[in-house]
């Protein structure tokens, strides 16, 4: 298993925050992750439990194509995503601190397939440095948008 947390506080109160992600992902979310390509809703509406999506990703020049759904959906404290075919688990967390959020993301994949055991330090090391660039971009994107 590979899991990587990353932490921040952000300036703007709560509910604006999880406006932000939650309310508005997908908009914002190709907004904070460069990573992704394109983002298809493969549910009407807004994000709510079974609520899932298409995803075209290329992280470090590897393309990827995904489909996940919403699994945990706490208004104010707490989204997470899981993939439908693919072993990877994302969270978002939102922690209100007076007039500021903190905001906790992680990411964990279940299980590296046979071929990708050899390079499970160099995985851990991006998967850490991922999220620690989720964290930031949505930290400047928030601040900068509505604080």
């Amino acid at each position: 298993m590979v899991k990587a947390e990353s932490k921040t506080l952000i300036r703007c109160p709560l509910p604006a925050v999880y406006a932000f992600v939650v309310e508005g992902f997908v908009r914002n979310y190709p907004r904070w992750s460069p990573e992704v390509q394109s983002l298809r809703p493969l549910t009407e509406g807004p994000l709510c439990m079974g609520w899932t999506a298409h995803q075209v990703r290329i992280d470090q020049g590897r393309r990827t194509e995904t489909d996940f759904r919403v699994v945990v959906l706490d208004p104010q404290r707490r989204v997470c995503f899981r993939g439908v075919r693919d072993p990877f688990v994302i969270e978002y967390r939102f922690v209100e601190r007076g007039d500021e959020t903190g905001l906790i993301f992680s990411f964990e994949l279940a299980r590296l397939g046979f071929a990708l055991r050899p390079f499970e330090k160099l995985i851990r090391l991006a998967v850490q440095d991922g999220t620690e660039r989720v964290v930031r971009n949505l930290k400047l994107l928030i601040e900068r948008e509505i604080a």
